[in-house]
Formats: C-alpha cells, sequence, structure tokens
C-alpha cells in the first residue's frame, strides 16, 4: 500500500511487494546507514499517498520525488547522510543508557539463587512438574466487540483496541474511552481467532471481530504473565487444527505442564524468579551491545 522498509540481510517478497536498491550509478555508496537515510525520504514521500484504495507500484513510485541532501554542485551529499544516521544511533543508544539507569535495569547480575535456575533449565528444568487443565486455571469468554469506526482520538487514548493482528501485542490502535460495555479488564490475556496468538493485555482494552478473553483464575502477576504466554501460545498449532466453533472446548480440555512445590500446588514463585532471571540475561545482552556501540561511535558524537 505504500511504506518501505530497510532489510539488512537477504528476503523474500511476496506479490504487491518490491525488493529496491540504489541504481548501478550509487552503488558504490550504498551502505547500511545510507539506506536507512533513503527508506525515510521514500516513506515521507509515500506513506500518506498511497492507501489499500489507491495502492502502490513501482511504475507509479518511480516517478515520485524525494529530498536528499546535497552538496552546492548538486551531487547527493551521501556522506553526510551516513554521518547523520550514525549521529542519532548514537544518540538513541545514550537514551537508552539513561532509561537503564533510571529504571534500575543496568543492574543486570544474576544472584547464586538465579543461576541455579538457569542451570537447572538448561539440565532439564525442575524435577517437580504438574498437569494442570486450561479450564481450572482461565477462563475464555467471547468479547463484545466492535468495527475501527466506533473509535475515537479524543482525549488520552488510553485504552488498546486489540484485533486479530499477531503484531504489536494485538494492538491495532489505541483508542480514547468508547462504552463500558465493551471494556475487558486488565491482567486478562487476549486471543486472536484468525492465528490464535495469546497477547497478555495489562491494561483495560477493547476488542475487535473474532477475538477471546482469557481471565486467570489466580492472582496475575507481570512475571507470572510472562511464564504463561510462552505456555499459552505452544497451543497454538493445537487450536488452529480445529473449527473457531470448537475453540473453547480445546481450550478449555487442553492439559499443561508446569513447575510444582513439594505439596504438589503449582510453584508461581518459581515462576517469578525464573522469568526474573531470563530477563537479567536479556538485559545484560542489550547493555553489552550498547557499551560497543557508544565506544564505537564516539568520536561520531563529539564531531
Amino acid at each position: 500500500m505504500g511504506k518501505a522498509f530497510y532489510q539488512p540481510h537477504e528476503f523474500s517478497i511476496l506479490q504487491d511487494s518490491f525488493a529496491l536498491q540504489l541504481s548501478e550509478e550509487y552503488q558504490s555508496k550504498q551502505n547500511e546507514q545510507v539506506l536507512i537515510y533513503s527508506v525515510g525520504a521514500l516513506n515521507k514521500t509515500i506513506v500518506n499517498k498511497y492507501d489499500y484504495n489507491n495502492k502502490s507500484g513501482w511504475n507509479r513510485i518511480k516517478i515520485d520525488k524525494i529530498k536528499l541532501p546535497t552538496y552546492a554542485n548538486g551531487s547527493i551529499a551521501f556522506d553526510y547522510m551516513e554521518a547523520y544516521i550514525k549521529e542519532l544511533e548514537a544518540e538513541r543508544i545514550k537514551e537508552l543508557e539513561a532509561y537503564l539507569v533510571a529504571t534500575g535495569l543496568n543492574d543486570y547480575a544474576l544472584t547464586a539463587e538465579e543461576q541455579q535456575l538457569i542451570e537447572d533449565f538448561r539440565n532439564g528444568g525442575v524435577s517437580n512438574y504438574g498437569e494442570f487443565m486450561l479450564g481450572d486455571l482461565f477462563e475464555i469468554q467471547k468479547t463484545l466487540s466492535f468495527n475501527k469506526d466506533k473509535l475515537t482520538t479524543v482525549g488520552d487514548k488510553k485504552y488498546a483496541y486489540v484485533t486479530r493482528t499477531s503484531l504489536n501485542n494485538g494492538i491495532l490502535q489505541y483508542t480514547d474511552f468508547v462504552n463500558n460495555e465493551n471494556i475487558n479488564s486488565e491482567n486478562t490475556y487476549s486471543l486472536g481467532l484468525l492465528q490464535m496468538n495469546f497477547f497478555y493485555q495489562k491494561s483495560k482494552w477493547y476488542a475487535g471481530q473474532f477475538v477471546r478473553k482469557i481471565t486467570p483464575k489466580f492472582k496475575m502477576d507481570d512475571n507470572i504473565a510472562k511464564y504463561f504466554n510462552t505456555i499459552l501460545n505452544k497451543q497454538q498449532k493445537l487450536l488452529l487444527s480445529v473449527l473457531v466453533r470448537s475453540i473453547d472446548k480445546t481450550f478449555n480440555n487442553t492439559k499443561i505442564k508446569l513447575p510444582i512445590t513439594d505439596t504438589g500446588d503449582i510453584d508461581f514463585n518459581y515462576m517469578i524468579k525464573y522469568i526474573r532471571a531470563i530477563e537479567k540475561l536479556v538485559i545484560r545482552g542489550v547493555i553489552e551491545w550498547k557499551d560497543k556501540q557508544i565506544e564505537a561511535t564516539k568520536n561520531i558524537t563529539n564531531q
């Protein structure tokens, strides 16, 4: 419909899509930063010009004009484009660093207990697991849905409008208050019936067509929610194999394995500690990458 994306790796395309590259005249100038800059310039021209009812295509886009920096002699300033993107990247990395410090996420050192949890997982996980029916743990319900034309952009737009999309946590866009009748409660999961993706919805939300609400019958915690998010989405293949009218029954009768305590109860405490340990490992990877990037771009930010 008219939006370009930079692709750093080899890729294939589907119908109505096109692969673009710099012309042969400028191939020697092509690098990651130049392409990112070019994509931004291209999107400024085409994003609001084309839509579903006015589709773009190469025969139309190739005659569109974009704005690029130039020298006095009219040649394209590719070195400026490269330096500009590198400087933006450096600024964003510094913003990330400040955010990690402000939120305390820069502390990624594993405790001895967390290190043991990771080692246990790599060696097969905890020894005690129990089987549980999803229907005993969650309630699956149809949602009172409405179409996109009911949304409002007036106000804070604090409510997510969740649809069948598998992207962006199932959220198509945000809306201000529409009505009380259609609001789905916070700390629940949405299930889009097109691709059977489960998404944890921490705040109250509205639903589009063909979306189920999954409500836990236990006290929810952010880390517990993340643990179950993986468990639930492992059922995707099973749910795709049945008709939509059988989704509720199939969901309720599905058995899953969960860590348990010595008394046979679900070990929610283990889930919380495990997710915290995984998050620290992920944050450590981000911080190590960030440190390398900052060191590599110090000369650019100084300039």
